[in-house]
């Protein structure tokens, strides 16, 4: 009931109305367009990755959300993640602000039906597997920290046995194939610093885990890479 309560604060209801309303429809609410098709895809994509990700973890590991919804009040997150997390989340929400800003100037030229079916489907994997990751690893926290308050260990299951860091995998798949579905090639430039900067948060959290998570430098000796498979 501690959790249930916690998890329905007022904090944690603007942090949803913020994910789940004002970003997802930003690129109608910019424009005024509220017939633009895609747009709504991408709406109901972020909506259901949301909610069924959420559901089933919170099945598999009750406390997770209570973890994840309180993210800011942790005192132990690393100091450099206060910056870098923020970041990374803002940039996520910016993707279809500026996919939106672009439409309303009309400045590019749409992609073509195959190129947004490819989009759709590819942003669906990426919300896969990042949900996958949520629902395997019951210390999939919000920010970066050792949780020994949750007596936390390596994860090796699920997408764990593919890459290190699965949930920022899948991310960064949905997150380049979004800017094709809104026909932007601005928000590209906007996926790359996004890219730039999930790469650093995973770089220092991977170097993290090894010096402070028991078994976490074994865990690594055997999946060898971080994001990407056979590349990094």
């Amino acid at each position: 009931m501690a959790n249930r309560q916690k998890l329905v604060s007022p904090g944690v209801v603007v942090q949803l109305l913020i994910v789940l309303v004002l970003f997802s429809l930003s690129p109608m609410l910019i424009t005024g367009r509220w017939g633009w098709p895609e747009a709504w895809a991408y709406a109901l994509l972020v909506l259901m990755g949301f909610v069924v990700s959420r559901v089933l973890a919170a099945r598999r590991h009750p406390d997770l959300l209570a973890e994840r919804a309180h993210f800011a009040e942790h005192e132990d997150t690393k100091p450099w993640d206060r910056v870098l997390g923020p970041l990374v989340g803002i940039g996520s929400g910016l993707l279809p602000v500026v996919a939106g800003m672009e439409a309303r100037l009309a400045t590019s030229a749409p992609f073509s039906l195959a190129v947004k079916v490819l989009a759709v489907l590819l942003i669906v994997a990426g919300y896969a597997v990042a949900s996958y990751a949520l629902i395997e690893n019951r210390f999939f926290s919000g920010v970066v920290r050792i949780q020994q308050d949750r007596g936390q260990h390596v994860v090796s299951s699920g997408p764990y046995r593919w890459v290190r860091h699965p949930g920022y995998a899948g991310g960064l798949l949905a997150y380049w194939a979004t800017p094709a579905l809104l026909d932007s090639r601005w928000a590209f430039v906007a996926t790359l610093v996004l890219t730039v900067l999930l790469v650093m948060r995973t770089a220092l959290e991977d170097r993290t885990l090894q010096e402070e998570l028991p078994g976490y430098r074994e865990y690594a000796g055997r999946v060898r890479f971080r994001l990407v498979p056979g590349v990094w």
